[in-house]
């Protein structure tokens, strides 16, 4: 970078004199098109429950959605991800819950899509760990994470997924050769117009523990998840999967977690030019939270953490902050 002239004839101060002057020469812009809004389902009827670990967001039985969904399609929200929070009687050790038409992410899916047709899109995440007895991702034996039998079952939930409408199968599982056989069998089922997001980098994080709270599997765990999510490390590792997976047939790709890891999502934009999707994860979101309702800091840092990841090169973000953003912006 070369920069010509010197003080006092060069003075960047120029550009900052004021609001206006700042809006013109703003490298970055953040709006509600670049938000994605998690939404946690529970069963039963009429809910609406308080999570623990995360102040301020709720699970909601699928009859509630509604309550969520209206502000979100009023506030243009492009997308929103369902994640399940799946009865422990109906969870085994291979999550055949998964699999079920009638679980909680499906009848979610046809709800939206009957009341909402396309105004919002709709990701759905593909994984075992909510439905798993062990709070694995995977077919846990003898202690190990079975890749290809695995693959096998997140394949039939893909289909199963999209049928019911999804428009984004999202996996989020970290097993090897997944993208391709999944995009495979979607094509197969004549479902080629579903779009994939790859959880192509995701990172085995201290960052998750209130999300699995959320989503009931964090009593459940045995052990770690080092064995197929990546090691945090690691920097060239995400560039192979990246690659791997878009060869396999991603649309997207997904960074996660999003704050520790804007490296990585800067060394995925300049690498690959394909959407990339990063992952505000659920302890981000505690933290902040709970730094703003101590008063150590205020809710303009939210704005702040957003803008780092556009900055970085994120084309869009998943944030537990997505519906209370969309209103300020």
């Amino acid at each position: 970078m070369i920069i010509t002239g010197k003080y006092p004839n060069l003075r960047l101060r120029r550009n900052r004199k004021s609001d206006w002057c700042r809006r013109l020469v703003q490298e970055n812009t953040l709006s509600v098109n670049d938000l994605i809004l998690p939404i946690f389902i529970t069963d039963g009827i009429n809910k609406k429950e308080s999570i623990r670990s995360m102040t301020g967001v709720y699970r909601y039985s699928v009859d509630k959605i509604p309550t969520i969904l209206d502000g979100a399609v009023k506030n243009k929200i492009p997308m929103v991800a369902l994640f399940p929070y799946t009865n422990s009687k109906l969870k085994n050790n291979i999550g055949t819950e998964a699999l079920n038409e009638n679980n909680l992410v499906c009848k979610a899916i046809r709800l939206i899509k009957r009341k909402y047709k396309s105004k919002i899109g709709i990701m759905c995440d593909v994984a075992l760990d909510p439905y798993t007895s062990h709070g694995h991702d995977g077919v846990l034996k003898k202690g190990k994470i079975l890749n290809d039998e695995t693959i096998d079952i997140l394949v039939k939930q893909s289909v199963i997924q999209a049928q019911m409408g999804c428009d984004v199968i999202a996996p989020s599982d970290m097993m090897d050769g997944r993208i391709g056989k999944i995009r495979k069998a979607l094509d197969k089922n004549n479902l080629q117009n579903t779009q994939i997001l790859s959880y192509a980098v995701k990172y085995a994080s201290s960052f998750y523990g209130p999300f699995r709270d959320a989503v009931g599997s964090n009593k459940n765990l045995k052990g770690d998840k080092k064995t197929y999510q990546m090691d945090y490390k690691n920097t060239d590792e995400a560039i192979r999967e990246i690659s791997l997976d878009i060869k396999e047939g991603a649309d997207m790709i997904m960074v996660k977690p999003a704050m520790p890891y804007l490296d990585i999502i800067k060394l995925a934009k300049e690498n690959f030019k394909i959407p990339i999707i990063s992952y505000q994860v659920s302890g981000e979101y505690s933290l902040l939270t709970n730094a703003i309702k101590k008063g150590l800091i205020n809710e303009k840092s939210i704005i702040e953490t957003l803008y780092a990841f556009k900055r970085s090169g994120s084309n869009a973000i998943v944030t537990y902050f997505a519906d209370k953003i969309a209103k300020i912006i």
